[in-house]
């Protein structure tokens, strides 16, 4: 990938994020009605992380693949995803290791240009409505989840401290 930091930098975000919210007074805060608590946000960045090296590693392994953010929806997969991390320091375990397998299978020796640029059959969806249905190109998925994905969840993480929407 051309900006792998950029991918790092938001995990580490979201992780400073997920441990300020751990260790506040609160810090199992309940979330606005429909929102997620801390715990369920993590569990969602897993599965997310988890669909995202799926995606890269069938690339790098000529395999068809697709990327599909449904099953990170799912209310029954996020708690079952919860225990089995073992809570919330288990799932920032998990998202950092994630961070870490997922920079080295982006890193420019790992995947060429032309890698990347394969086209993915993908599926996004958010609070029900489908923002993507159409394929994409790896290193946009890659990018989407460090621009886009991760920073929203730190925003949302970040807002159970003060309880805003």
């Amino acid at each position: 990938m051309q900006d792998a930091g950029s991918l790092q930098d938001a995990y580490r975000a979201l992780l400073d994020a997920a441990a300020t919210v751990a260790g506040a007074d609160d810090p199992d805060p309940v979330p606005p009605d429909g929102e997620w608590n801390a715990d369920e946000i993590l569990a969602h960045v897993s599965l997310v992380s988890a669909a995202t090296i799926a995606a890269v590693a069938g690339i790098a392994a000529g395999a068809n693949t697709t990327y599909d953010n449904r099953i990170a929806l799912d209310t029954w997969t996020i708690r079952h995803a919860i225990t089995h991390a073992g809570g919330n320091a288990g799932l920032q375990d998990r998202i950092r290791g994630q961070a870490a397998a997922l920079g080295a299978l982006t890193a420019r020796a790992a995947l060429s240009d032309a890698e990347l640029g394969t086209l993915v059959p993908a599926r996004l969806l958010s609070h029900d409505t489908l923002l993507v249905d159409q394929p994409m190109a790896l290193r946009d998925i890659v990018t989407g989840l460090a621009q886009a994905e991760l920073p929203g969840h730190t925003d949302q993480l970040l807002a159970l401290l003060s309880g805003r929407p």
